[in-house]
Protein backbone atom coordinates (compact mmCIF):
# COMPACT_ATOMS: atom_id res chain seq x y z
CA UNK A 1 0.00 0.00 0.00
CA UNK A 2 1.02 3.33 -0.88
CA UNK A 3 0.54 6.52 0.93
CA UNK A 4 1.38 10.32 0.59
CA UNK A 5 2.20 12.03 3.39
CA UNK A 6 1.14 15.56 4.15
CA UNK A 7 2.97 16.77 7.06
CA UNK A 8 1.65 20.22 8.81
CA UNK A 9 3.45 23.59 7.88
CA UNK A 10 3.71 23.99 11.95
CA UNK A 11 5.49 20.05 12.22
CA UNK A 12 7.84 20.80 9.50
CA UNK A 13 8.70 23.66 10.66
CA UNK A 14 8.91 23.56 14.47
CA UNK A 15 8.71 19.59 15.13
CA UNK A 16 10.12 17.74 12.14
CA UNK A 17 10.99 14.69 13.84
CA UNK A 18 7.16 14.20 14.49
CA UNK A 19 6.95 14.08 10.63
CA UNK A 20 10.40 11.49 10.22
CA UNK A 21 8.41 9.24 13.26
CA UNK A 22 5.09 9.56 11.11
CA UNK A 23 7.24 7.57 8.12
CA UNK A 24 8.97 5.64 10.11
CA UNK A 25 5.77 3.47 11.73
CA UNK A 26 3.74 3.36 8.70
CA UNK A 27 6.95 2.18 6.94
CA UNK A 28 6.85 -0.58 9.90
CA UNK A 29 3.33 -1.90 8.88
CA UNK A 30 4.65 -2.43 5.22
CA UNK A 31 3.42 1.03 3.88
CA UNK A 32 5.07 2.80 0.98
CA UNK A 33 5.21 6.22 2.04
CA UNK A 34 5.68 9.38 -0.19
CA UNK A 35 6.11 12.49 0.44
CA UNK A 36 4.86 15.38 -2.07
CA UNK A 37 7.48 17.76 -2.19
CA UNK A 38 5.40 20.83 -3.30
CA UNK A 39 2.92 20.66 -0.80
CA UNK A 40 2.73 23.53 1.32
CA UNK A 41 0.46 24.47 4.37
CA UNK A 42 -3.47 23.58 3.78
CA UNK A 43 -4.42 27.27 4.94
CA UNK A 44 -5.69 26.44 8.23
CA UNK A 45 -4.03 29.76 9.61
CA UNK A 46 -5.71 32.11 6.63
CA UNK A 47 -9.21 30.04 7.21
CA UNK A 48 -9.06 30.42 11.09
CA UNK A 49 -8.26 33.91 11.35
CA UNK A 50 -11.05 35.26 8.73
CA UNK A 51 -8.91 35.53 5.64
CA UNK A 52 -10.53 32.98 3.08
CA UNK A 53 -9.04 34.63 0.07
CA UNK A 54 -5.86 33.97 1.33
CA UNK A 55 -6.27 30.52 1.82
CA UNK A 56 -8.29 29.81 -1.08
CA UNK A 57 -4.78 28.86 -3.16
CA UNK A 58 -3.64 27.15 -1.03
CA UNK A 59 -6.12 24.97 -0.53
CA UNK A 60 -6.55 24.63 -4.47
CA UNK A 61 -2.92 23.33 -4.17
CA UNK A 62 -3.38 20.36 -2.16
CA UNK A 63 -6.12 18.98 -4.48
CA UNK A 64 -3.34 19.51 -7.41
CA UNK A 65 -0.84 18.01 -5.55
CA UNK A 66 -2.37 14.71 -3.44
CA UNK A 67 -4.58 14.23 -6.70
CA UNK A 68 -2.43 11.22 -7.62
CA UNK A 69 -2.68 9.20 -4.62
CA UNK A 70 -4.39 6.80 -3.31
CA UNK A 71 -4.37 7.73 0.44
CA UNK A 72 -3.42 10.82 2.48
CA UNK A 73 -2.26 10.31 6.09
CA UNK A 74 -1.44 13.46 8.24
CA UNK A 75 -0.14 13.67 11.71
CA UNK A 76 -2.22 16.58 12.77
CA UNK A 77 -6.08 16.74 13.63
CA UNK A 78 -6.86 20.01 12.92
CA UNK A 79 -5.12 19.64 9.43
CA UNK A 80 -6.83 16.54 9.07
CA UNK A 81 -9.81 18.74 9.66
CA UNK A 82 -9.13 21.27 7.56
CA UNK A 83 -9.52 19.39 4.37
CA UNK A 84 -11.87 17.09 5.49
CA UNK A 85 -14.65 19.66 7.01
CA UNK A 86 -13.51 23.09 5.48
CA UNK A 87 -12.36 22.57 2.18
CA UNK A 88 -15.72 22.77 0.69
CA UNK A 89 -16.31 26.46 2.04
CA UNK A 90 -13.29 27.74 0.10
CA UNK A 91 -13.88 25.64 -2.63
CA UNK A 92 -17.91 25.18 -3.00
CA UNK A 93 -18.62 22.76 -5.96
CA UNK A 94 -14.58 21.60 -6.46
CA UNK A 95 -15.71 17.94 -7.26
CA UNK A 96 -11.53 17.67 -6.52
CA UNK A 97 -12.84 19.09 -2.63
CA UNK A 98 -14.93 15.28 -2.32
CA UNK A 99 -12.12 12.74 -3.78
CA UNK A 100 -9.89 15.14 -1.72
CA UNK A 101 -11.87 14.39 1.46
CA UNK A 102 -12.68 10.42 1.07
CA UNK A 103 -8.66 9.56 1.33
CA UNK A 104 -7.50 11.85 3.57
CA UNK A 105 -6.91 10.38 7.22
CA UNK A 106 -5.56 11.34 10.51
CA UNK A 107 -2.42 9.06 11.32
CA UNK A 108 -4.43 7.13 14.53
CA UNK A 109 -7.38 7.17 12.22
CA UNK A 110 -5.65 5.51 9.33
CA UNK A 111 -3.79 3.05 11.38
CA UNK A 112 -7.16 1.97 13.06
CA UNK A 113 -9.64 2.02 10.21
CA UNK A 114 -7.64 1.37 7.16
CA UNK A 115 -4.48 -1.07 8.37
CA UNK A 116 -6.51 -1.77 11.19
CA UNK A 117 -3.50 -2.14 13.52
CA UNK A 118 -3.18 -4.74 15.88
CA UNK A 119 -0.96 -3.86 18.80
CA UNK A 120 2.14 -6.23 19.45
CA UNK A 121 4.29 -5.95 22.76
CA UNK A 122 2.92 -4.48 26.24
CA UNK A 123 3.58 -0.87 27.88
CA UNK A 124 3.85 -1.40 31.25
CA UNK A 125 3.17 2.36 32.20
CA UNK A 126 0.53 4.30 32.95
CA UNK A 127 -0.58 7.16 30.67
CA UNK A 128 -2.02 10.19 30.65
CA UNK A 129 -3.96 10.81 27.22
CA UNK A 130 -5.06 14.37 26.16
CA UNK A 131 -7.32 13.65 22.94
CA UNK A 132 -7.43 16.89 20.58
CA UNK A 133 -10.53 18.85 20.72
CA UNK A 134 -10.77 18.55 16.44
CA UNK A 135 -10.00 14.68 16.89
CA UNK A 136 -13.40 14.40 18.85
CA UNK A 137 -15.82 16.89 17.55
CA UNK A 138 -14.69 17.61 14.01
CA UNK A 139 -12.84 13.74 13.17
CA UNK A 140 -14.70 11.40 15.69
CA UNK A 141 -11.56 9.79 16.99
CA UNK A 142 -13.39 9.21 20.60
CA UNK A 143 -16.48 9.74 22.21
CA UNK A 144 -16.60 13.13 23.40
CA UNK A 145 -17.75 13.63 26.62
CA UNK A 146 -21.01 15.71 25.36
CA UNK A 147 -22.57 12.71 23.60
CA UNK A 148 -24.64 9.81 24.81
CA UNK A 149 -22.56 7.01 22.78
CA UNK A 150 -20.82 4.10 24.59
CA UNK A 151 -17.63 5.35 25.36
CA UNK A 152 -14.55 4.56 22.47
CA UNK A 153 -11.16 5.73 21.30
CA UNK A 154 -9.22 4.85 18.39
CA UNK A 155 -6.24 6.82 19.75
CA UNK A 156 -5.83 4.14 22.63
CA UNK A 157 -4.72 0.93 21.85
CA UNK A 158 -6.11 -2.05 23.70
CA UNK A 159 -4.55 -2.71 27.15
CA UNK A 160 -3.31 0.45 27.88
CA UNK A 161 -3.08 2.17 31.23
CA UNK A 162 -4.85 5.59 30.53
CA UNK A 163 -5.91 8.06 33.28
CA UNK A 164 -7.85 10.67 32.19
CA UNK A 165 -6.39 14.49 32.95
CA UNK A 166 -7.90 15.87 35.51
CA UNK A 167 -5.70 18.80 35.85
CA UNK A 168 -3.81 19.89 32.67
CA UNK A 169 -0.16 21.12 32.70
CA UNK A 170 2.13 21.69 30.44
CA UNK A 171 4.94 20.05 30.36
CA UNK A 172 7.71 21.73 28.75
CA UNK A 173 11.50 19.06 28.41
CA UNK A 174 14.31 21.13 28.41
CA UNK A 175 16.74 19.69 25.56
CA UNK A 176 19.98 21.58 24.74
CA UNK A 177 18.34 23.27 21.95
CA UNK A 178 15.14 24.37 23.59
CA UNK A 179 14.69 25.42 27.21
CA UNK A 180 11.46 25.62 28.80
CA UNK A 181 9.47 26.60 32.07
CA UNK A 182 8.96 23.56 33.97
CA UNK A 183 5.20 21.72 34.16
CA UNK A 184 4.63 23.00 37.93
CA UNK A 185 5.67 26.13 36.77
CA UNK A 186 1.48 27.32 37.20
CA UNK A 187 2.33 31.01 36.56
CA UNK A 188 4.26 30.37 33.10
CA UNK A 189 1.57 28.56 32.07
CA UNK A 190 -1.39 30.57 32.64
CA UNK A 191 0.33 33.54 31.08
CA UNK A 192 1.06 31.40 27.87
CA UNK A 193 -2.55 30.75 27.40
CA UNK A 194 -3.58 34.45 28.41
CA UNK A 195 -1.21 35.62 25.54
CA UNK A 196 -2.92 33.78 23.18
CA UNK A 197 -6.81 34.64 24.58
CA UNK A 198 -5.30 38.13 24.05
CA UNK A 199 -4.27 37.46 20.39
CA UNK A 200 -7.59 36.19 19.54
CA UNK A 201 -9.14 39.33 20.54
CA UNK A 202 -6.14 41.20 18.93
CA UNK A 203 -5.36 42.90 21.98
CA UNK A 204 -1.74 43.00 20.84
CA UNK A 205 -0.04 45.04 23.14
CA UNK A 206 -1.51 42.70 26.72
CA UNK A 207 -0.38 39.13 24.25
CA UNK A 208 3.31 40.96 23.97
CA UNK A 209 3.10 41.65 28.29
CA UNK A 210 1.95 37.91 28.62
CA UNK A 211 4.76 36.56 26.09
CA UNK A 212 7.56 38.92 27.44
CA UNK A 213 6.92 37.18 30.96
CA UNK A 214 7.45 33.89 29.54
CA UNK A 215 10.46 35.07 27.83
CA UNK A 216 12.18 36.53 30.22
CA UNK A 217 11.45 33.77 32.62
CA UNK A 218 12.05 31.34 30.02
CA UNK A 219 14.12 32.50 27.68
CA UNK A 220 15.26 30.18 24.11
CA UNK A 221 11.72 28.62 24.78
CA UNK A 222 10.52 28.49 20.83
CA UNK A 223 6.55 28.92 21.60
CA UNK A 224 6.68 31.59 24.01
CA UNK A 225 9.57 33.50 21.36
CA UNK A 226 7.33 32.79 18.27
CA UNK A 227 4.12 34.33 19.85
CA UNK A 228 5.84 37.29 21.29
CA UNK A 229 7.93 38.35 17.64
CA UNK A 230 4.03 38.00 15.73
CA UNK A 231 2.17 40.27 18.32
CA UNK A 232 5.13 42.82 17.71
CA UNK A 233 4.76 42.22 13.95
CA UNK A 234 1.41 42.99 14.60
Amino acid sequence: MEVALFVPCYVDQLYPRVGLATAELLERYGVTVRFPEGQTCCGQPMANSGFFDDARPLARKMLDVFAPYEHVVCPSGSCTSMVRNHFETLLPGDPGVARLRAKTRELCEFLHDVLQVKPRGRFPHKVGLHESCHGLRELRLGSGSERLVPPFSKTVAPGLRVDPLRELFVQFHQTPDQVGPRGDDVRLVRAHYLGLGHMERYEYHEAADAFREINERAPGWIPGSINLAIVRGS
